[in-house]
């Protein structure tokens, strides 16, 4: 084959597979609805794994799954991981549902099987193009971290105490937080307060 019709041959599969990545992205518009496609989700599980650094990769967590460490990070993650991945992980949270690529459910084979030092970068640097921040060096230390890895590996076997506990943890609205108080103002026997009408004239 002349090298003219090599290089057109080139070009013309690199625009092909342009084109294919191009639609494969840009489905269902820029919806954050849709779901990835297996190719965005094949090229997005190899880029995260090249982008972490074959040190870290093999990091082994210097913690125990002691009962205390499981607390700590079970009530660390309900107050600050829940609101994308849900208290048992699964990932099905109002906000969690809105991103693009919805939050992984993270009791999976998919997350299960990788490293603690995978999972441990992950937590500190976050996900480039998704909705999961950089938690390293804002919202606590690198313990932390380790204990929110010994807490991913054991959401598959969250207890219904656990998780109850956890939802006492969960970030609160306005809403929630008024309804929290009636309900304790009731249970105490103090007088219920009339909610102010509203001030919008009848239709």
């Amino acid at each position: 084959m002349k090298r003219g019709n090599l290089i057109f041959l080139i070009l013309v599969v690199a625009a092909g597979l342009g084109i294919a990545a191009a639609a494969s992205l840009l489905h269902d518009g820029l919806s954050s609805r849709a779901k990835p496609s297996p190719l965005e989700a094949l090229i997005a599980r190899n880029a995260r794994h090249l982008a972490i650094p074959s040190n870290a990769r093999g990091a082994q967590n210097p913690l125990s799954a002691s009962s205390e460490n499981l607390r700590d990070a079970r009530l660390h993650f309900a107050d600050h991981c829940a609101t994308c991945h849900a208290n048992d992980g699964g990932g099905n949270s109002t906000i969690g549902q809105g991103l693009y690529p919805k939050p992984p459910d993270l009791r999976l084979p998919e997350t299960q099987k990788l490293s603690d030092g995978e999972l441990f970068w992950i937590i500190e640097n976050g996900v480039r193009f998704t909705g999961m921040p950089a938690f390293g060096g804002h919202h606590g230390t690198q313990e932390d971290s380790w204990k929110l890895v010994l807490f991913i590996r054991h959401l598959a076997q969250l207890t219904a105490d656990e998780h109850m506990e956890m939802e006492r943890y969960n970030p609160k609205g306005p809403g929630d937080l008024d309804e929290e108080k009636e309900e304790e103002d009731f249970l105490r026997g103090a007088p219920v307060q009339q909610k102010p009408e509203s001030s919008h004239p009848p239709k």
